[in-house]
């Protein structure tokens, strides 16, 4: 097709066989948006089009994604709010007719429906990385490290120590929205044991999130990207030797940690064996 059509906080171009889709940046624009930047979409991983009202006089017209063909999506679960939706495009009232001649064009052109078995959709790029409310999550396309806060993470977090969990380990993510209660990023592990799992405050397998920790146009993609990722593991390149810590941040934790032990959430004998890592980093 090669046209293009500009609508609200988003340009669709359309190309024979995929939709590339560039999003604003701007104040107005949804976060989210402006954090995915641009998105090629195959026209194999759509299974319709449909064209409704908008709000204020606009018409929306939205590519309606096969189930598994996005990480983005699946790992979203049906959370992202209506004006997060990456998939539509907001235009004025008066380009409805406009709006009908692309979505015609569009259904025409799609061959492919149900859902797929792998990804055609392309992930974010790593690597990624999130403050969340008990410590900071970080990926770089092979393992997935979580760093505990000293001042939002639980005492069995703190026992268990910082965590790296490679690629090769995991089934899969469960993404629970900062916008809701008890959101959450938490990795499913192919060890795990089959008992109730464990609350995400004292998992270290997740993160929690809170008021303005794990935003969803931070902490969505870097799900996304650790499902495609886990979807198509492969062997796991050879990690570089570990940088040093900052010597502050060092005596932090061990000032933390004594905290713990005064307060008997940690024995002494966790203290000495936790107090023995952290000096063995400087």
């Amino acid at each position: 097709m090669g046209d293009v059509l500009a609508g609200f906080h988003a340009v669709w171009e359309f190309e024979s066989d995929s939709v590339l889709i560039r999003y604003e940046r701007g104040i107005r624009t949804p976060k989210l948006f402006q954090a995915l930047g641009e998105r090629r979409v195959p026209l194999s991983a759509v299974e319709g089009v449909t064209i409704s009202p908008g709000k204020r006089g606009t018409v929306v017209l939205r590519l309606l994604p096969r189930a598994g063909a996005d990480p983005l999506m699946e790992a979203a679960a049906g959370q992202l709010k209506e004006g997060s939706d990456p998939y539509r495009l907001v235009l004025p009232a008066e380009r409805e007719t406009l709006a009908e001649y692309y979505a015609d064009e569009l259904k025409g052109l799609l061959t492919e429906s149900g859902p797929v078995e792998h990804h055609l959709v392309a992930a974010p790029d790593v690597p990624l990385s999130f403050k969340a409310y008990d410590g900071k999550a970080s990926f770089d396309g092979t393992a997935v490290q979580f760093r505990w806060s000293w001042t939002g993470a639980s005492s069995a977090k703190w026992k268990a120590g910082d965590q790296s969990f490679p690629v090769t380990e995991l089934n899969g993510v469960e993404w629970r929205s900062p916008e809701v209660f008890e959101g959450h990023l938490r990795l499913l592990r192919r060890a795990a044991d089959a008992a109730a799992p464990v609350p995400t405050d004292q998992d270290p397998a997740a993160v929690v999130f809170g008021l303005g920790y794990g935003p969803v146009h931070e902490s969505l993609p870097f799900a996304a990207a650790v499902l495609a990722a886990v979807r198509t593991r492969g062997p796991v390149p050879v990690a570089p030797a570990p940088s040093r810590r900052d010597p502050a941040d060092i005596a932090e934790r061990i000032r933390h940690l004594g905290e713990l032990h005064q307060a008997g959430l940690v024995t002494d004998e966790e203290f000495s064996s936790k107090k023995a890592e952290l000096l063995a980093e400087l």
